[in-house]
């Protein structure tokens, strides 16, 4: 690979990265107590492994191929509104071990900003498997975050509020679709700028050719 300066620094930055949290979630794993929670972060830990090991084989070029992942959410009874919240306890700041929602919560943040920050790496880099690279990185935390708060909901440690039913009959309708017959217009004049183009150049073939 011919990479960047930006991009191998980027790129090192971003293996640092997984591999501190690779370690922080066996952490997690072993002190949290819902059995769940605990599965979670293991699962999570062994998918950043292998994005941590893809990454080093890629710049080593070890062969690695980098393909876009499509995200596959698995939500389940998603709980709005705040009925179900628990009330957070105060934080002690002399404590030895971490309370499974602040474990959770840690956790969470960590791949909150591991989806920002690996668009940010994939906006920056120009080669290719790089670029995508951290693009599915990106896309693993934001996966990763979810299911972390997904387990947050049903437990009662993070409810979204709502707005009342009239709030948000307001609020959607502030919104109107777009006119059909513009969209027609607009595809037929896209339309009729590729026939002009390849009259144009068909033209400019014959003169060439003459």
């Amino acid at each position: 690979m011919n990479i960047a300066a930006h991009e191998l620094l980027e790129t090192s930055e971003a293996l640092r990265t997984k591999a501190a949290e690779i370690e922080q979630h066996g952490v997690f794993a072993a002190q949290c107590k819902d059995q769940q929670l605990k599965q979670i972060l293991m699962r999570h830990q062994q998918t950043m492994h292998q994005a941590y090991q893809q990454g080093v084989n890629m710049m080593q070029g070890k062969g690695a191929q980098v393909t876009h992942q499509s995200p596959s959410f698995n939500a389940q009874n998603v709980s709005t509104g705040m009925h179900q919240q628990v009330t957070m306890s105060a934080p002690m700041a002399n404590s030895q071990t971490l309370s499974d929602q602040t474990i959770a919560t840690l956790a969470l943040n960590a791949h909150k900003s591991g989806a920002v920050m690996g668009m940010q790496w994939a906006n920056e880099c120009a080669d290719p498997q790089l670029r995508m690279y951290h693009v599915n990185g990106a896309n693993m935390c934001q996966e990763m975050s979810y299911e972390i708060w997904n387990w947050m909901n049903q437990n009662g440690y993070y409810q979204p509020p709502t707005f009342s039913s009239s709030q948000t009959s307001q609020m959607t309708a502030m919104f109107q679709p777009t006119d059909a017959t513009m969209n027609t217009t607009n595809a037929m004049n896209a339309m009729n700028m590729n026939s002009m183009n390849s009259s144009m150049n068909q033209i400019q073939g014959n003169n060439n050719y003459q």
